[in-house]
């Protein structure tokens, strides 16, 4: 991870990545974009046509990042339970970034299952942090155990 980008860069990936909560499949997509970037697992970015977006409600939440611009969020609401600004996106992404332009992202501590090919993934520790590590990624990441960010 530390040999990752810096500044950030978005990439389209090939990657299966699902996302299964409360007995629904949320998200199943092979169009998926990824970010890298220094001290963190990649974070991915679904287009919408995959996402189960009736379970998806927008929240008043915002912040800027000063790689991809400002984000808005959504809360997961599924059979009357709701994680609040459990997603995220850019509409309007800053031109490196227009890949991901009203592509989600998804916060993976709190859901069921996140998986990549397959992989049920591990969260990035620290609650503000999106990334998702598979055995393709190897730490210290950026709010863990090890990281100078802890």
């Amino acid at each position: 991870m530390w040999d990752y980008p810096r500044p950030a860069i978005a990439e389209p990936t090939d990657r299966h990545i699902r996302i299964l909560h409360k007995g629904i499949e949320l998200v199943d997509s092979r169009s998926a974009w990824r970010t890298l970037e220094t001290s963190h697992p990649p974070t991915y970015y679904i287009p919408q046509g995959d996402i189960a977006m009736e379970h998806l409600e927008p929240n008043s939440r915002r912040s800027m990042c000063e790689w991809k611009g400002q984000a808005r969020y959504f809360d997961i609401v599924i059979d009357g339970s709701r994680i609040e600004a459990g997603a995220w996106c850019y509409p309007d992404p800053t031109p490196s970034f227009q890949g991901i332009k009203d592509h989600l992202a998804f916060y993976p501590d709190p859901l069921d299952k996140c998986l990549v090919d397959g992989e049920v993934i591990t969260p990035q520790p620290g609650q503000f942090y999106g990334g998702w590590i598979s055995h393709h990624e190897a730490g210290p990441f950026k709010g863990g155990p090890g990281s100078r960010f802890w």
